[in-house]
């Protein structure tokens, strides 16, 4: 499944999403939850995150420091967990400070995961992003 759109969503009392119901069947088998690259909560698929980490990591020799320092942070900072049975996801203590996420937050599709983002955070890249991809388009087919 490819993950799209942006929604907004609040967390309730006991730190749970209610993920989009859209996603909900493709997200049945279980979810991992992950610090993003960005200041974000990555929501993927198990074998997703899988994927994900594999080839991130396929460049690397598996001693070299570099190597090591990202297993460990795809490691220790991700968890498997399950929705509920009303679509819901608790956002763990750690997860939720390394995002700054309160109450409200949005969620977006970043294609092979979802991503959970504190409103104003959200906002403030998405007008950066929004620049930054004309500059991207312009070089298109003109390496830089």
């Amino acid at each position: 499944m490819v993950f799209r759109g942006t929604f907004d969503y609040s967390l309730d009392a006991k730190n749970r999403l209610t993920v989009p119901a859209r996603f909900r069947a493709a997200l049945s088998e279980g979810v991992v939850l992950a610090k993003g690259l960005e200041r974000c909560v990555a929501l993927w698929t198990p074998s997703g995150y899988d994927a994900y980490t594999a080839a991130s990591l396929a460049g690397f020799h598996p001693l070299q420091p570099e190597a090591q320092k990202l297993k460990r942070f795809f490691s220790a900072n991700s968890l498997d967990t399950e929705l509920d049975a009303a679509g819901r996801v608790m956002i763990p203590a750690f997860l939720l400070e390394y995002a700054s996420l309160q109450k409200e937050v949005v969620v977006t599709g970043s294609g092979d995961a979802l991503e959970i983002w504190s409103r104003a955070a959200w906002s403030a890249y998405d007008a950066a992003l929004a620049s930054d991809v004309i500059d991207i388009t312009s070089r298109l087919g003109n390496p830089a």
